[in-house]
């Protein structure tokens, strides 16, 4: 495919630390204006947190309080037919994701104040939504081998629905597979969860398969790369602020992605006010250029990188004060705007 010069432009990964989604959206517009993106708010509601925000309609699925489970009802497998065969016709209208579960989208789908080049959602991947959600005794549902191949359909038509929506705001959609549990791949505590880098990438290619335009994967932690580099995203994200080391392991691999038309969006932004209070514009710079040199020492021109790249936070905002969230949009956006000015 051809690569989309992107110049690293800034947007996010998802989350934002507001109740008031009308707050949210108006600093996403104010410094993402060329790739908002709609704010999940799991300060608002459980139902928002990155488990409960996809779950409707999940044949079994039970929210009890702060705990979200399957249960195995006398209707499972009637339940389970219905997705299947919205699964089989691609009717993702038949999986919505509700107002009450995605303030954050619902009002961002309103804005009237958008005029961007591109627009990007997210949705959880099917191996921390299935490693994560349990049945009622606590098991991991993707170890269940009935539901554990029914949760990269029910994510698939999610992603699909969503980015129906998005394309309302814009013709060209990104859509992000939030996979913070790749973290845990190759752990000896993770081992019977990953059977093996093939069940990965299928699960991952299944909701991928659904997604019309841009794909991403992020994963905030350090994992094997070279498991998600053999799937069809065009956008890896990871958190070059903490894991720059991680990533430059796999300089062969980047440079071939690079060289297929792919994009690292380069999470050099904090997601901590600790950390954010030490940083400038000028310090971030200097550690996103430090994060770059192992791949330009290896053949990987400089220019490559910028062009081929995006900017975000390092994770999800949601941890922060809606200060310390502005602060990070106001020094991701600078910072971009800093990187074209004496790059682009």
């Amino acid at each position: 495919m051809p690569y989309i010069e992107f110049n690293c432009l800034p947007t996010i990964i998802g989350s934002m630390p507001h109740t008031d989604a009308a707050k949210a959206c108006a600093l996403v517009s104010r410094y993402l204006k060329d790739i908002p993106a709609w704010p999940q708010l799991p300060k608002r509601s459980f139902l928002e947190n990155m488990y409960a925000q996809y779950s409707e309609g999940f044949p079994g699925i039970t929210i009890e309080g702060d705990r979200i489970y399957v249960k195995h009802t006398a209707d499972l497998p009637q339940a389970l037919e219905a997705l299947y065969a919205a699964y089989l016709e691609n009717d993702v209208d038949k999986f919505p994701i509700s107002a009450e579960y995605a303030a954050g989208l619902h009002r961002f789908l309103t804005e009237t104040n958008l005029n961007p080049k591109l627009v990007k959602g997210q949705v959880t991947g099917p191996l921390t939504w299935g490693l994560t959600v349990t049945d009622e005794n606590r098991r991991a549902i993707l170890h269940d081998e009935v539901l554990g191949d029914a949760v990269p359909k029910l994510l698939k038509l999610k992603a699909g629905w969503m980015e129906k929506q998005l394309s309302q705001v814009s013709s060209k959609t990104i859509t992000f597979l939030d996979e913070p549990y790749m973290s845990a791949y190759g752990s000896s505590a993770s081992a019977g969860a990953f059977a093996s880098p093939e069940k990965v990438v299928a699960l991952l290619e299944e909701v991928l398969g659904g997604i019309k335009g841009l794909k991403g994967i992020h994963c905030c932690g350090n994992t094997d790369w070279s498991v998600l580099l053999k799937t069809s995203m065009d956008i890896l994200s990871f958190d070059a602020y903490h894991f720059a080391i991680s990533l430059s392991l796999y300089t062969d691999g980047i440079k071939k992605f690079l060289d297929r038309g792919g994009t690292v969006a380069w999470g050099i932004v904090p997601d901590s006010s600790e950390a954010l209070m030490g940083e400038t514009v000028a310090s971030l710079q200097d550690r996103l250029e430090e994060a770059m040199a192992p791949f330009t020492r290896k053949g990987v021109p400089f220019k490559q990188l910028i062009t081929q790249g995006l900017l975000t936070p390092s994770c999800g905002l949601a941890t922060l004060t809606e200060d310390s969230a502005e602060l990070a949009l106001a020094l991701l956006a600078d910072l971009s705007a800093k990187i074209r000015r004496k790059y682009g």
